[in-house]
Protein backbone atom coordinates (compact mmCIF):
# COMPACT_ATOMS: atom_id res chain seq x y z
CA UNK A 1 0.00 0.00 0.00
CA UNK A 2 1.39 3.41 -0.99
CA UNK A 3 1.17 6.32 0.99
CA UNK A 4 -0.41 9.31 -0.40
CA UNK A 5 1.57 12.67 -0.34
CA UNK A 6 -0.32 15.74 0.72
CA UNK A 7 0.68 19.25 -0.05
CA UNK A 8 0.83 19.05 4.03
CA UNK A 9 3.17 16.41 4.05
CA UNK A 10 5.28 17.73 1.38
CA UNK A 11 5.23 20.89 2.79
CA UNK A 12 6.57 19.31 6.72
CA UNK A 13 9.03 16.72 4.46
CA UNK A 14 10.72 19.79 2.94
CA UNK A 15 10.78 22.18 6.52
CA UNK A 16 12.61 19.34 8.24
CA UNK A 17 15.67 20.49 7.33
CA UNK A 18 14.50 24.31 8.18
CA UNK A 19 16.80 27.12 10.10
CA UNK A 20 13.53 26.26 12.70
CA UNK A 21 14.23 22.68 12.58
CA UNK A 22 17.76 23.15 13.79
CA UNK A 23 17.10 26.16 15.90
CA UNK A 24 14.85 23.73 17.74
CA UNK A 25 17.94 21.05 17.94
CA UNK A 26 19.67 23.75 19.83
CA UNK A 27 17.26 24.90 22.14
CA UNK A 28 17.12 21.07 22.99
CA UNK A 29 21.08 21.35 24.19
CA UNK A 30 20.46 24.31 25.84
CA UNK A 31 17.29 22.33 28.06
CA UNK A 32 20.06 20.31 28.94
CA UNK A 33 22.53 23.40 30.42
CA UNK A 34 19.24 24.80 32.61
CA UNK A 35 18.79 21.51 34.10
CA UNK A 36 22.06 21.25 34.58
CA UNK A 37 22.33 24.70 36.15
CA UNK A 38 24.46 26.06 33.31
CA UNK A 39 23.28 29.27 31.73
CA UNK A 40 20.38 27.71 29.05
CA UNK A 41 22.90 27.72 25.76
CA UNK A 42 22.66 25.24 23.34
CA UNK A 43 24.54 25.08 20.06
CA UNK A 44 24.32 22.85 16.89
CA UNK A 45 26.68 22.38 13.99
CA UNK A 46 25.35 21.21 10.18
CA UNK A 47 26.83 19.97 7.19
CA UNK A 48 24.43 18.59 4.15
CA UNK A 49 21.87 18.62 6.69
CA UNK A 50 23.44 16.62 9.11
CA UNK A 51 24.10 17.38 12.77
CA UNK A 52 27.65 16.76 13.06
CA UNK A 53 28.40 18.41 16.58
CA UNK A 54 26.07 19.77 19.53
CA UNK A 55 26.89 21.31 22.59
CA UNK A 56 25.42 23.58 25.31
CA UNK A 57 27.17 25.23 28.16
CA UNK A 58 29.34 23.49 30.56
CA UNK A 59 31.23 26.58 32.44
CA UNK A 60 29.84 25.43 35.75
CA UNK A 61 30.09 21.29 35.11
CA UNK A 62 33.83 22.15 33.65
CA UNK A 63 34.72 25.43 35.98
CA UNK A 64 36.09 26.29 32.62
CA UNK A 65 35.11 29.71 31.54
CA UNK A 66 35.73 28.45 27.46
CA UNK A 67 33.35 25.73 27.56
CA UNK A 68 30.92 27.61 25.89
CA UNK A 69 28.14 25.33 23.68
CA UNK A 70 29.86 27.05 20.93
CA UNK A 71 33.06 25.80 21.42
CA UNK A 72 31.43 22.31 22.57
CA UNK A 73 30.05 21.97 19.30
CA UNK A 74 32.98 23.39 17.14
CA UNK A 75 35.35 21.17 18.96
CA UNK A 76 32.99 18.05 18.36
CA UNK A 77 32.24 18.93 14.64
CA UNK A 78 35.81 19.35 14.35
CA UNK A 79 36.43 16.13 15.67
CA UNK A 80 33.15 14.24 13.14
CA UNK A 81 35.24 15.53 10.23
CA UNK A 82 38.89 15.24 11.30
CA UNK A 83 39.32 18.80 10.27
CA UNK A 84 39.88 22.20 11.71
CA UNK A 85 37.61 24.18 9.02
CA UNK A 86 34.06 23.97 9.19
CA UNK A 87 33.50 26.15 5.91
CA UNK A 88 30.55 24.31 4.28
CA UNK A 89 28.95 23.79 7.72
CA UNK A 90 26.20 26.34 9.21
CA UNK A 91 26.17 26.93 13.42
CA UNK A 92 22.90 26.82 15.10
CA UNK A 93 23.45 28.79 18.54
CA UNK A 94 20.44 29.89 20.93
CA UNK A 95 21.96 33.32 21.76
CA UNK A 96 24.84 35.40 19.82
CA UNK A 97 27.73 34.56 20.00
CA UNK A 98 30.21 36.34 22.17
CA UNK A 99 33.85 37.40 21.23
CA UNK A 100 35.77 34.39 22.40
CA UNK A 101 33.17 32.13 20.52
CA UNK A 102 33.20 35.21 17.37
CA UNK A 103 37.23 34.17 17.73
CA UNK A 104 36.49 30.88 17.37
CA UNK A 105 34.07 31.07 14.64
CA UNK A 106 35.96 32.84 12.38
CA UNK A 107 38.92 30.68 12.64
CA UNK A 108 37.07 27.58 11.95
CA UNK A 109 35.84 29.16 8.76
CA UNK A 110 32.05 28.33 9.47
CA UNK A 111 30.47 29.75 6.31
CA UNK A 112 27.01 30.12 8.20
CA UNK A 113 25.72 31.38 11.85
CA UNK A 114 22.14 31.44 12.79
CA UNK A 115 21.48 32.78 16.41
CA UNK A 116 18.20 32.94 18.41
CA UNK A 117 17.96 35.59 20.92
CA UNK A 118 20.56 38.76 20.72
CA UNK A 119 22.86 39.22 23.55
CA UNK A 120 22.99 43.07 23.61
CA UNK A 121 25.53 42.94 26.60
CA UNK A 122 28.76 40.40 26.10
CA UNK A 123 27.13 39.66 21.85
CA UNK A 124 30.16 39.79 19.44
CA UNK A 125 27.71 42.14 17.31
CA UNK A 126 28.07 44.58 20.53
CA UNK A 127 31.70 44.40 20.44
CA UNK A 128 32.34 44.86 16.41
CA UNK A 129 34.08 41.76 16.27
CA UNK A 130 34.10 40.55 12.72
CA UNK A 131 33.52 36.84 11.52
CA UNK A 132 35.34 35.46 8.53
CA UNK A 133 34.55 37.64 5.55
CA UNK A 134 32.67 34.45 4.01
CA UNK A 135 30.55 33.83 6.84
CA UNK A 136 26.67 34.63 6.57
CA UNK A 137 24.64 35.30 9.14
CA UNK A 138 21.09 34.94 10.08
CA UNK A 139 19.52 36.13 13.56
CA UNK A 140 15.75 35.62 15.04
CA UNK A 141 15.61 32.14 14.30
CA UNK A 142 13.12 30.87 17.27
CA UNK A 143 14.03 33.97 18.88
CA UNK A 144 10.78 34.34 21.77
CA UNK A 145 11.62 30.95 22.64
CA UNK A 146 15.79 30.96 23.07
CA UNK A 147 14.90 34.22 24.98
CA UNK A 148 12.08 33.17 27.16
CA UNK A 149 14.75 30.39 28.34
CA UNK A 150 17.19 32.52 29.50
CA UNK A 151 15.37 34.73 31.11
CA UNK A 152 13.64 31.96 33.06
CA UNK A 153 16.59 30.80 34.06
CA UNK A 154 17.93 33.88 35.51
CA UNK A 155 14.79 34.47 37.26
CA UNK A 156 15.20 31.25 38.94
CA UNK A 157 18.71 32.16 39.95
CA UNK A 158 17.35 35.43 41.53
CA UNK A 159 14.93 33.96 43.20
CA UNK A 160 17.67 31.29 45.18
CA UNK A 161 19.94 34.01 45.68
CA UNK A 162 16.59 36.02 47.29
CA UNK A 163 15.43 33.47 48.88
Amino acid sequence: MHAKITKLSLKNMINLYSDEYFMKQAIKEAEYAYEKGEVPVGAVIVCENRIIGRGHNLTETLNDVTAHAEMQAITAAANFLGAKYLNECTLYITLEPCGMCAGAIFWAQLNRVVFGASDPKRGYLKQHIMLHPKTSVQSGIEEDTCKSLLQSFFQSKRKNTQG
